[in-house]
């Protein structure tokens, strides 16, 4: 199913038109081996068959020249000998039997081995050739002689001098005994005219294969066809139809219309037609109810954002007359009794709340107010700002380290520098282990002015999450996650790049600011 995912419905018949050609090929491949091998079968049955018949006939000659001389034989003129009964029987064979080209005669041979009568060569006439051997080594007239004196005589396959070509020939004969007078009669068939026969046979059989595979490839090509104008007529139908869905579809986004039925043909597609027109008309009454209460809450939610956006400053405000008291009263505290731990506490604990106040009155303001930029000392600035969070530092059992290059100027809104260092000193002292160094490094390189602020912290799990608004570390029991989200809505504001690394050991949280007065991108 991966495969046709995104896909056309033209696609998808172009691959089964594909898939389905590959099918016919394989389908006519198949055939066409079938044909061949039933070809190369067919032409292999022909010999063996035209074998067995030649041999059939050798064999019918042979009894029939044994019959002859056993006729000869039992009606002899006991006046005459039997050696001239014998030469008049061999001069009769050897004038019936035979072929113009040489082939078909009747060969005599006795039981010694000695040629009594060969047409062909009649010169050999005489001559004991029991063991002679053929370019095989086969002991032809051996062979022939011991087979012969089987009861039904038999088959001997050699090679001999054939007369027309006078070449060397694979020859198969047939062999049987006139016992009487030990006789080795016999006849045989060179098989190269078997292979012209079979030659002749087999081209007939390769036209008539030729014909046949023209005729399937034909009719493949035929029925190919058929059905590709059956997949571009379905293709039409079926596009043109999806088509009107397509256009419906696409109008039913911006406005309320239906399918007009008349235009859809199929019938699985007119049931569609049905359910889409009845959802369709259910969707848009609930549209124009759930609009009407869209437009009620909405109004309500106004309402009620206003009665909060009013509350929330009204309480902002609230808050901080009574933290100017207590940090007024604080100080004038110092200045007649001197030091205090406890009242130190007090002060990084009124401290903390005004962080926290500054961290509110930031967000109320944020979408309503432009916060104006100007050149600021920023080393200067970082120390004071560590200045007022030295107090709360020591209350929380921390020392402040700090390593800050002087007369470092930044072109930037104080409020929004003010929340980033603030912030990132208040998590600070809250989330370092007791009894342990705050560093803080800042220096200037090239045109970068780089900020850290490194501490023995648990590891932070999720670095990536830390700066959404409300998310919390899994050991962080205080807080409201939110100082982290205002110095990150600052730093993108600002283009201000942000490193957090974080392992059993130290958490280093870096800043990237761009010296001068464009700083709208960061340089890397």
């Amino acid at each position: 199913m991966k495969l046709l995912k995104n896909k056309t419905i033209t696609y998808i018949h172009i691959v089964a038109m594909f898939i389905m050609l590959i099918f016919v090929l394989l389908f006519t491949m198949l055939v066409i081996y079938e044909e061949y091998n039933d070809f190369d079968r067919e032409s292999s049955f022909i010999r063996v068959a035209y074998i067995k018949k030649q041999k059939e006939t050798i064999k019918f000659d042979i009894n029939r020249i044994l019959n002859f001389i056993n006729h000869k034989y039992k009606n002899r003129d006991i006046s005459i000998s039997q050696s001239i009964l014998k030469l008049e029987i061999i001069d009769t064979i050897e004038h019936l039997y035979g072929r113009k080209d040489g082939t078909g005669y009747i060969f005599i041979y006795d039981f010694n081995g000695t040629k009594l009568s060969d047409p062909i060569q009649p010169n050999n006439i005489g001559k004991n050739l029991y063991h002679f051997k053929d370019l095989d080594g086969v002991e032809v007239i051996k062979n022939l002689i011991a087979i012969s004196q089987k009861q039904d005589g038999g088959f001997v396959q050699y090679r001999w001098i054939k007369p027309i070509t006078s070449k060397n020939t694979l020859k198969i004969s047939y062999a049987k005994s006139f016992d009487r007078w030990n006789w080795m009669v016999g006849t045989g068939l060179y098989l190269d005219e078997v292979e012209k026969l079979i030659s002749a046979d087999k081209v007939a059989l390769k036209k008539r294969l030729i014909k046949y595979v023209m005729e399937i490839l034909s009719l493949t090509v035929i029925l190919f066809g058929i059905g590709l104008i059956g997949i571009i007529i379905i293709n039409y139908i079926i596009s043109r139809e999806i088509d009107i869905f397509s256009d419906f579809f696409q109008k039913a986004s911006k406005s309320y219309t239906t399918i007009d039925e008349d235009k859809i043909h199929l019938v699985r597609f007119k049931k569609m037609v049905v359910y889409i027109n009845t959802m369709v008309t259910e969707i848009h009454k609930q549209k124009d109810k759930l609009e009407n209460k869209v437009a009620q809450k909405t109004e309500d939610l106004n309402y009620l954002l206003k009665k909060q956006d009013s509350f929330i400053k009204h309480s902002i405000h609230e808050i901080n007359t009574p933290l100017a008291v207590i940090m007024t009263h604080i100080d004038i505290f110092k200045i007649k009794f001197g030091e205090n731990k406890y009242l130190s506490k007090i002060e990084a604990g009124a401290k903390m709340i005004g962080n926290i106040y500054d961290d509110l009155g930031y967000m109320v303001k944020a979408d309503n107010f432009i916060y104006e930029k100007d050149y600021i000392d920023f080393s200067q600035f970082l120390e004071s700002r560590i200045e007022f969070f030295k107090e709360i530092a020591i209350g929380n059992r921390h020392n402040i380290v700090v390593n800050i290059e002087k007369d470092v100027k930044i072109y930037f809104n104080e409020v929004e520098l003010q929340r980033v260092i603030d912030n990132n000193l208040s998590n600070a002292i809250k989330y370092a282990k007791k009894d342990s160094d705050i560093m803080i490094k800042f220096y200037k390189e090239f045109n970068h002015i780089i900020l850290e602020f490194k501490t023995k912290s648990y590891k932070i799990k999720n670095t990536d999450k830390i700066f959404e608004a409300f998310h919390r570390e899994e050991h962080i029991i205080n807080g409201f996650g939110l100082g982290l989200e205002i110095v990150d809505s600052i730093c993108k504001k600002n283009s201000i790049k942000i490193e957090v690394s974080s392992d059993d050991e130290f958490t280093i949280f870096g800043y990237l600011f761009l010296i001068g007065e464009k700083s709208e991108s960061i340089i890397t």
